[in-house]
Order: C-alpha cells, then structure tokens, then sequence
C-alpha cells in the first residue's frame, strides 16, 4: 500500500527535477528515504538525479542499494548503465546490457545502449548488428539510423553510411548538426555528397 504523503513528497522531487532543480529534488527524495530507506522510486530518481549532476560515485550507490533489495529492476538497471556510460566503464554497462537482454532479449532501451557502447569500444560490426535489430522494429529511427552510419564510416563503408545519413536527416535536421560536429564523419570532410547532406 502505497502512502499518499510519500507520493507526495516523490510528486514534488520529479516536478524539481523535470525543472532542473536537481538538489532540491534530491533533498525531497532524501526526505522519503530518512523515513523509508528501502524506498526504490526515490533510490532511483535519486541516483538519476546525482549522475546529472556528475557524482557518479553516489549515483551508483543508489542504484546498488535499490537493486540490493530489488535486483531485476529494469529502471534501476537502465540508469545503472547510463551511469557506467558516463563515466566510460563501458565493459561493466556492457554486462549489464547483456544481462538484461538474456532475461528481455526484445527490451530495445538495453539494446540501444549496447549499440552505443560496442562503438565507444570501437566494435563497429557489433554496433551495427544491434542497429539493425532496432531498425527492424523501428525503421525510420533517425537516432539508430545516425548511429549505425559512424559505424559504417569507421569501418571505411562511406556510400552505405551516407545512405543512412540522409535517411537520419530525413527524420530530423537536428542530425545534420550532429554530423557537422560528430568525430566520426570527420575523414569524410571532402566528401562532396557528405559537405552536400550537411549544408
């Protein structure tokens, strides 16, 4: 039975967080917590809070202890691997990534962050296979589509990945920007077609 009072208090922590009012909503899901520690909603938006703010370390104390009383928790879980992300402790995200998908193997958010990881470790063919797992449910996905084409320009295949460029941009101009400023198509600099996609 949930608590009105504590849903509250939570109600009033998301709404600062949502306005970027990170230690304010911390200080709201820490009032939970001092009363119930085992509380998982506040463990988790507080750990989401704090690896915002980039204290990765109590971040991920948050996350431990929610998944100490809750270990299949999936949120927990997918903020677990955020953290890792960002701190570039991608061989832990990555286990945990594989960890989720052996239990959910159609859950496309873990997917989605394996596919980031496999290419900050520079496993392009790797990243590429989890896109197209993604772009099979989501074909016009113009973040998956962007992704799976650095992966296709850091293996040196640069008409495929300028196919999915154009395609990404299709769904947004907001990827034009990303590639002007993305490391990635950097060698295709003097490409004509790439210089024509981004202008």
């Amino acid at each position: 039975m949930t608590d009105p009072k504590t849903n509250s208090i939570l109600d009033e922590g998301n709404r600062l967080f949502l306005q970027g009012k990170l230690k304010d909503a911390i200080s709201y899901y820490d009032k939970i917590l001092n009363e119930n520690p085992r509380h998982i909603s506040s463990l988790n938006n507080k750990g989401y809070a704090l690896s915002k703010l980039k204290d990765f370390d109590n971040a991920l104390r948050c996350y431990d202890v929610a998944l100490h009383i809750s270990p299949d928790d999936i949120s927990v879980l997918v903020n677990k691997i955020s953290c890792f992300r960002k701190q570039g402790n991608f061989v832990e995200a990555l286990s945990i990534c594989d960890k989720i998908l052996n239990d959910n193997p159609t859950y496309n958010i873990a997917l989605y962050h394996k596919e980031r990881i496999l290419f900050s470790l520079e496993k392009y063919d790797e990243s590429i296979l989890c896109c197209n797992s993604l772009l099979n449910d989501y074909p016009n996905n113009g973040d998956i589509l962007f992704d799976k084409s650095c992966s296709l320009v850091m293996l040196s295949k640069n008409d495929e990945a300028l196919d999915l460029l154009e395609h990404a941009i299709s769904q947004g101009m907001q990827f034009k920007v990303k590639a002007k400023k993305s490391k990635s198509f950097e060698k295709l600099s003097d490409n004509s077609r790439f210089q024509k996609l981004i202008s």
